[in-house]
């Protein structure tokens, strides 16, 4: 979440920054929501200067012998006030906390400016891709016949699901294996192994709640009747491997950490019907070796091209030409700076 000291400080950067990532904010809804918090600080400010200087006045009535319930009354309605205004602060603040929780994160100098995917810039390029002299199948086609069976996978759980056997659940093995291997012993990073099902306040340190709640997969414990805790699957085990250190200090001795961790991965693809439907784009439940890192804010991007040359190895190592692309402002991920 966007910190508001940034905003009240330099609310037209702010407001600039988010317009290259086609984001309008509502400064006029921001500003009334500030106005009517300062009135209520204020108030808030100056009854408690009032109680102080009411209780000072009590002290002398009474130390020169004096009748000082007068003075006692108006004290005691001061408490009613201030938790009045307390009352109206609270319910301010998550008026602009929700507000806020809507916003992306603010782009880095250095992201290229752009609408869409075309604004996109290469940043470089590894390998060659090979040409063929027959026709090249798709991986629906090539699969099918080394266990990659989507009509088994509708049966079971619907549209978007696919089961896998054979050659090809052996092959799907020993990806993630290959993956983590590389990245424990070759990396550095070290293997966690975290829960697929996690609380609304994990899903909030991570950005998918509440902009995202629509992709999600809420699920019930058993027997759970009425309004329970909201639960949900995750949608990538960057959600769990970054809040491993959500509410804590970490010494600046440990960091960088590095995690990673093989999960499956669960999204609705809320809004996507239609569209690239065909194999194994936009599947409702696939597997992903995730990397994170939690590094100090100095040495944040320093960290996160190092991740980029780890993601950039395994490509390597099984022959896949890539290229590495800088996104533009207008194609950025919500929760993306750079």
């Amino acid at each position: 979440m966007l910190d508001p000291a940034l905003l009240r400080k330099d609310l037209d950067s702010v407001v600039r920054r988010l317009a290259s990532r086609k984001v309008v904010f509502a400064v006029d809804e921001f500003n009334a929501l500030e106005a009517r918090r300062k009135a209520v600080q204020t108030e808030t400010e100056n009854l408690q200067a009032q109680r102080n200087a009411l209780a000072k006045q009590i002290g002398a009535l009474k130390s020169k012998g004096e009748d000082a319930s007068a003075v006692m009354a108006q004290v005691a309605a001061i408490p009613d006030a201030l938790k009045a205004s307390a009352d109206q602060l609270e319910l301010i603040q998550a008026e602009l906390h929700a507000m806020l929780m809507q916003l992306p994160n603010l782009p880095q100098a250095d992201v290229p400016v752009g609408a869409d995917e075309s604004g996109n810039v290469e940043a470089r390029r590894w390998g060659t891709p090979r040409t063929f002299d027959f026709a090249v199948k798709d991986h629906v086609d090539l699969g099918g016949p080394l266990g990659l069976d989507f009509d088994t996978g509708a049966k079971l759980s619907g549209s978007r699901f696919s089961f896998l056997k054979g050659p090809v659940a052996r092959l799907h093995r020993a990806l993630a294996q290959f993956m983590l291997d590389t990245q424990t012993r070759e990396h550095g990073y070290t293997e966690c192994y975290t829960p697929y099902i996690v609380s609304t306040d994990t899903l909030r340190g991570t950005g998918q709640l509440p902009k995202f709640e629509a992709d999600l997969f809420a699920v019930k414990k058993g027997g759970q009747e009425g309004e329970g805790e909201s639960l949900y699957l995750i949608p990538t085990a960057e959600v769990t491997l970054t809040n491993f250190v959500r509410d804590e200090i970490v010494n600046a001795e440990q960091l960088p950490m590095r995690l990673v961790a093989h999960s499956p991965c669960f999204r609705s693809e809320a809004g996507s019907y239609g569209r690239d439907t065909r194999g194994m784009i936009r599947q409702h439940q696939f597997d992903k070796v995730e990397m994170v890192q939690i590094a100090h804010p100095d040495q944040s991007y320093q960290q996160l091209d190092e991740m980029c040359s780890h993601a950039e190895n395994i490509l390597k190592k099984l022959g896949l030409p890539y290229r590495v692309i800088t996104l533009c402002t207008g194609d950025m991920g919500f929760g993306a700076a750079k």
